[in-house]
């Protein structure tokens, strides 16, 4: 998302989503709601989950669908000085020896597992074949 607001945020991908969604357009459309009482209602209901809290964009955009598709929510006014940050994943730069290291480990774990399966199967196959009792004729 770069530096965006979260009102800008918020914004374009409600534009989007009405662009491919006929369904959510004209929720989208309703002269009595507003973009800045769709914020406000996601900080309220974020608000409810505690004072510092942290949500995936799926969430957040699902709430401000949720916000435009029904018509009966109740929109609290948020308390002065109350601010949401918006932040995208910053891309990691790792040198070739990271790289390397990285997938050394990953190759070790995976063998790690595969051997730890294998001698699972092994073991049960040896419980299996100890628990053949020999038949007495008397």
């Amino acid at each position: 998302m770069g530096n965006k607001t979260f009102k800008e945020a918020i914004k374009n991908y409600l534009d989007e989503r009405a662009k491919t969604d006929e369904l959510f357009a004209k929720s989208y459309a309703k002269e009595n709601k507003s973009l800045d009482e769709c914020c406000s209602y996601i900080m309220g209901e974020a608000r409810k989950r505690g004072n510092a809290v942290a949500m995936m964009d799926e969430e957040v955009f699902g709430m401000a669908v949720h916000y435009y598709d029904e018509d009966d929510i109740q929109v609290n006014k948020m308390p002065v000085g109350t601010r949401a940050a918006v932040s995208a994943p910053q891309p990691v730069e790792l040198t070739e020896e990271e790289k390397k290291a990285a997938r050394e480990a990953a190759i070790k774990r995976l063998t790690d597992e595969q051997y730890a399966s294998l001698r699972k199967k092994t073991s049960r196959t040896k419980k299996k074949s100890t628990e053949v009792q020999q038949m007495s004729l008397f």
